[in-house]
């Protein structure tokens, strides 16, 4: 069974659907907007009520304690968790004010508007660097043009370009972890998303390589909105323009609790829960 979308919204004044763009449209932001987003997996009620907006070209960092919802809300945001048995949903996702979700929008294409970078690195190993960035534009049937410059830019852009470029021949399997992870931000920004999810992308990483991966998340911005899903209070506060805490109690789903700009969340946070997370004191 896949994910359904339960009670899906309606808009009789839209005077027709509109379809998101499958083709890269120039590396431009996009802003993601969750209004009412409840999930379930075989029935049970896993995330709650979230209305959260992801705005153009800024940083949002999901934080909270583990089982809180943060990966699965992640997933809503590109359609990933209508992959997986027994999960449903309910709620709107609109990416620049169309509903990812509505009639005539295709899931592929919504992954190729909306990219995601996973907790461990997960390139093609028995496949070269450069065919490792091109894979995207591949698979998804996409114009590639001038492949070399495609290959330089992306790369470049996920921070990798100078320690590879003279061996973009070589298996990706060679790479250290931290370099596999950068070339995975490559592949996913070859395509031009408007934006980029990034589900703990530091967890398998060493301190160098975290570094390294946080600089690209400020590097990309401009042109791509992120969400980083961390359990790194420090890593949240650098990389974020904007902090959203999620928790779940006992026996009930994740809920966001406070969303607000890093200063807000880790100074002067409006909810005694949120301070006692961020303080180390549960979680």
């Amino acid at each position: 069974m896949t994910a359904e979308l339960l009670d899906p919204p309606s808009d009789p004044t839209s005077g027709g659907t509109r379809t998101l763009s499958t083709a890269p449209v120039g590396g431009a932001a996009g802003e993601l907007r969750a209004d009412g987003v409840h999930a379930w997996f075989d029935g049970k009620l896993v995330v709650a009520d979230v209305s959260l907006t992801f705005h153009r070209s800024k940083v949002t960092a999901l934080i909270g304690p583990s089982g809180c919802g943060k990966s699965t809300f992640l997933r809503i945001l590109n359609r990933m968790h209508e992959t997986l048995p027994g999960a449903q949903l309910a709620g709107t996702v609109e990416l620049d004010g169309v509903d990812i979700y509505g009639a005539g929008q295709r899931a592929m294409a919504i992954r190729r508007r909306v990219g995601m970078v996973f907790q461990r690195p997960n390139p093609f190993p028995s496949d070269s660097i450069r065919e490792n960035v091109l894979s995207g534009l591949k698979l998804a049937g996409l114009p590639i043009g001038d492949a070399d410059a495609v290959v330089e830019e992306a790369l470049s852009r996920a921070g990798l370009w100078n320690e590879v470029r003279d061996r973009l021949g070589q298996s990706a399997g060679r790479l250290s972890g931290g370099q596999q992870q950068r070339l995975c931000i490559a592949r996913a920004l070859a395509v031009k998303p408007a934006a980029l999810l990034m589900d703990e992308p530091c967890s398998a990483l060493d301190p160098a390589s975290t570094v390294r991966v946080e600089q690209t998340m400020r590097e990309i911005v401009d042109d791509v909105t992120v969400v980083v899903v961390t359990h790194n209070m420090a890593q949240a506060r650098r990389v974020s323009d904007q902090c959203a805490f999620m928790l779940a109690a006992e026996n009930q789903p994740g809920r966001l609790i406070e969303v607000g700009p890093p200063g807000q969340i880790f100074e002067n946070p409006h909810d005694a829960r949120t301070s006692d997370y961020v303080n180390g004191r549960f979680g």
